[in-house]
């Protein structure tokens, strides 16, 4: 098939290195450089990246305008694919392939519709989750689906991780479901279950309360981990933490801490919550690199007396 691509982040690349094996990508369609590292250097998209080096047309559009609708029709494309591009597809541009437009979605739909359905099914504690492959219509994530994937939440597993793992689910279920619309067996069905939502996350969702029990403080580390990323305050201060894990059992067995009391570790932190205590191993300050969370509380004024989240 005659395909135009449209995505952005890391987690599309795998669909469009899978595409472009079999069929004719005739431009793939992706956010402009973005400012990138303390420099703050123009950095091609990971998409641009992957389409450069597979020697593919790029078209790079902040939004999908009248610009964008007419340099994608003169493609005359049969079908469109879109992975995390960043933006919305609609009219003209929506009916503008002969067979429209397919989107690979990293959720058991119509369960977590939106911008972060991983993250926001790691915090809610889901257990299950998966890919779907639904044609584009211009409700939110609301179409007919082709085809979904399930998959287990892998133990301790991060944001990131669970999405790198989807990503290459994804790909083979995206490539299955264009071959079969190529052939003509292609169906789609209309989603059946309760609908969630699952709008982009903000700096504020990364806020760690300690006062909740430790399942549901680990559940949203994992989901907002790396970005925007989990953090606590200590003494007014923002403190990122970048690596925690469910206390063993003889932390958990050790006397017990109040929510967001600290004790010092091996190399890390205990800290308390409103049921068993987290081990914090690595953390960032506000305007300080990395560091191991015990390296950090070493050096930290009147630390006997201190709590996450004050």
């Amino acid at each position: 098939m005659r395909l135009v691509f449209a995505g952005t982040p890391a987690v599309a690349v795998p669909t469009l290195r899978a595409l472009a094996v079999g069929h004719d990508v005739a431009a793939v369609v992706t956010r402009p450089d973005a400012p990138l590292g303390r420099k703050r250097v123009l950095t091609p998209s990971p998409v641009a990246q992957a389409a450069d080096e597979l020697g593919l047309p790029v078209i790079k559009a902040a939004r999908l305008d009248d610009d964008a609708t007419a340099r994608i029709a003169a493609l005359r494309p049969d079908l469109g694919v879109i992975v995390a591009y960043g933006g919305l597809v609609r009219e003209p541009l929506l009916s503008t392939p002969t067979n429209g437009w397919i989107n690979l979605h990293f959720s058991l739909l119509p369960r977590w519709r939106g911008a972060a359905p991983v993250q926001r099914a790691l915090i809610a504690g889901d257990e299950r989750i998966g890919v779907s492959v639904f044609q584009l219509v211009p409700e939110l994530d609301a179409g007919d689906l082709f085809a979904t994937r399930e998959v287990r939440v892998p133990a301790d597993a991060t944001a990131d991780a669970v999405l790198h793992l989807l990503a290459d689910d994804g790909a083979h279920l995206t490539r299955d479901v264009v071959a079969g619309i190529a052939q003509g067996t292609a169906t789609a069905r209309p989603q059946v279950g309760d609908v969630t939502v699952a709008p982009k996350l903000s700096l504020e969702d990364g806020l760690l309360d300690w006062t909740q029990p430790a399942d549901a403080v680990y559940a949203r580390y994992r989901g907002v981990t790396p970005e925007p990323g989990a953090h606590t305050t200590v003494a007014g201060h923002r403190v990122k933490i970048l690596a925690a894990a469910r206390a063993d059992d003889g932390d958990a067995g050790a006397a017990p801490l109040a929510p967001g009391e600290i004790r010092a570790g091996k190399g890390e932190l205990l800290v308390g919550t409103g049921s068993d205590p987290l081990r914090v191993q690595r953390v960032q300050p506000a305007g300080r690199a990395a560091m191991n969370a015990g390296d950090w509380w070493r050096g930290v004024r009147d630390a006997e007396t201190l709590r996450a989240g004050s």
